[in-house]
């Protein structure tokens, strides 16, 4: 009775840190003490939310004069103002049954979002074409490019797909040469993306029940789009974190079960075996954006995406750093190398949370919309995260606030 009282108990813990209604919460907590002065290293100073709400109104509007779109992959492949999917990959799946468009759209999505890590500021990749792209663009693009070519596939007749063979095949050689990495152009994590494409591919594998036999993603909303029934977002992250959990290689864990993009922080509180672990999500929930677009796009209906928090990655992050929401408490701490469980990460990455929600207040009230026009998604992408990259340029080249260990999994 102990071990299965203490499996129920992880187990209700595990569910408990999947939720985005515990992200959020856990966010504000942590955004509570330190407005309350409690945090060992950030200050926050109300003021400069409205002075990033500003800025972030400015850009959308110039960014997308008319309707923002949500924040999602897509956007990446749009880059430079030509629709690629469009492009290169619609007319070659007209050919196919009806079906596949949908399944061909999710593999892709789901394969290039997470290869979606920080690149750094001196990768680069180059299209046929001749343009130059860095960062998540060039990565989408080298992704789609990929995904054309078969390389995600097992089968060569049957290239637009993406199979449990194929990534298992996946050599290190095979997808530096997809990133075109050349000693002058590395990308950072390049060995942790093989392995987490490895390990969607064994995943897959073992579970054919979800997946088919050929162990492709797509099998992740098969019973969702034949049912009829709108995709929900919460579901979807429920969905993803469940099905797709063992992939991530962090060392978390309740029990035996991996808890993923979720860190420990002393001043987090919760209950039972939860207590103490700060749940973020961020390349799941990136997935779970881009892949409602992703089933909309293929004539599904999808519901409003509001469930979803706003992403920690170190745009938006540094978004809150660049225009003074959140000043250091430490002078040098700008100084040090940080790894991703660090304290000040974990707490910087939760304070951004809560505060997109605030800044994302803020901007509606710039643009005169409400949430329903102008929801989180269409925020991030109008947007926040343009913002803290645009600033990033301005102040470091690129380079994020923080000197990150940039692992090629969470950032």
């Amino acid at each position: 009775m102990t071990e299965e009282r203490e499996a129920n108990d992880a187990a209700r813990a595990v569910a408990l840190l999947q939720k985005p209604a515990t992200i959020r919460a856990r966010a504000a907590q942590l955004l509570a003490r330190a407005r309350a002065g409690h945090s060992t290293c950030f200050e926050v100073c109300d003021a400069s939310i409205e002075t990033a709400a500003r800025l972030v109104a400015r850009l959308s509007r110039e960014r997308y004069p008319g309707r923002i779109p949500p924040h999602s992959r897509w956007r990446h492949f749009e880059v430079a103002g030509v629709d690629r999917i469009r492009l290169h990959l619609e007319p070659r799946l007209q050919a196919q049954p009806a079906d596949e468009r949908w399944r061909a759209l999710v593999d892709l999505c789901i394969v290039s979002v997470l290869l979606d890590a920080g690149a750094g500021a001196q990768w680069s990749y180059r299209e046929a074409g001749g343009l130059l792209h860095q960062r998540s663009e060039g990565l989408a693009l080298a992704s789609l490019h990929g995904f054309c070519t078969g390389i995600f596939s097992h089968d060569p007749e049957q290239p637009l797909q993406v199979s449990a063979q194929g990534l298992r095949a996946l050599s290190l050689q095979s997808l530096g040469a997809l990133f075109q990495c050349r000693s002058n152009n590395a990308l950072p994590g390049l060995e942790q993306r093989l392995q987490l494409l490895q390990s969607l591919g064994m995943v897959l594998e073992d579970s054919p029940e979800h997946f088919g036999h050929l162990g492709r993603p797509c099998g992740l909303l098969r019973e969702q789009v034949e049912s009829g029934a709108a995709v929900q977002a919460e579901e979807l992250l429920e969905l993803l974190l469940k099905r797709l959990g063992r992939i991530w290689p962090t060392p978390n864990c309740i029990g035996n079960a991996p808890l993923g993009d979720c860190w420990q922080h002393p001043q987090v509180e919760g209950e039972g075996l939860s207590r103490g672990w700060m749940p973020f999500h961020k390349l799941s929930q990136w997935l779970a954006y881009s892949l409602l677009e992703a089933v909309e796009r293929s004539g599904v209906a999808v519901a409003e995406g509001s469930a979803l928090t706003g992403l920690p990655e170190y745009r938006n992050g540094g978004l809150m750093i660049d225009t003074g929401i959140l000043v250091f408490k430490d002078a040098q701490a700008q100084q040090r190398v940080y790894t991703v469980d660090d304290p000040l990460v974990v707490e910087w990455r939760a304070l951004t949370v809560a505060l997109l929600e605030e800044v994302a207040a803020a901007v509606r009230r710039e643009l005169g919309l409400d949430a329903r026009a102008l929801p989180l998604a269409c925020v991030l992408e109008g947007g926040t995260w343009a913002a803290g990259r645009w600033l990033a340029a301005r102040r470091r080249g690129g380079e994020a606030p923080l000197r990150l260990q940039l692992t090629g999994t969470v950032f």
